[in-house]
């Protein structure tokens, strides 16, 4: 199976040729719906997008890490990550395209 990255461009040219958007206004569409995500992200709110997946915001504490090679020990900085959780819908997809 030939593996293929699906990048903002190929969305865009879908929106454009599927929907009659323009190229700018696929952009635009695109980059405002992300911006959405980002920022709800951004303050903590779950993202769910149904029948495709939830975006889960998780806030890690700072802790003590060590260089596995050296020894060495350093301190993580506290970050968020995001979890993605997929709907049942995208994972009964996926099970259908395993062959």
């Amino acid at each position: 199976m030939t593996q293929r990255t699906i990048t903002r461009a190929d969305i865009a040219d879908s929106i454009y040729t599927e929907l009659g958007f323009s190229h700018a206004d696929s952009f635009k569409l695109i980059e405002q719906i992300l911006s959405n995500i980002i920022g709800a992200l951004e303050k903590g709110e779950t993202v769910k997008i149904s029948k495709f997946a939830t975006f889960i915001p998780h806030a890690k504490r700072e802790r003590v890490g060590r260089n596995p090679k050296t020894g060495e020990t350093y301190a993580i900085t506290p970050r968020t990550v995001v979890s993605f959780k997929a709907s049942n819908t995208l994972k009964d997809a996926l099970k259908g395209s395993e062959k």
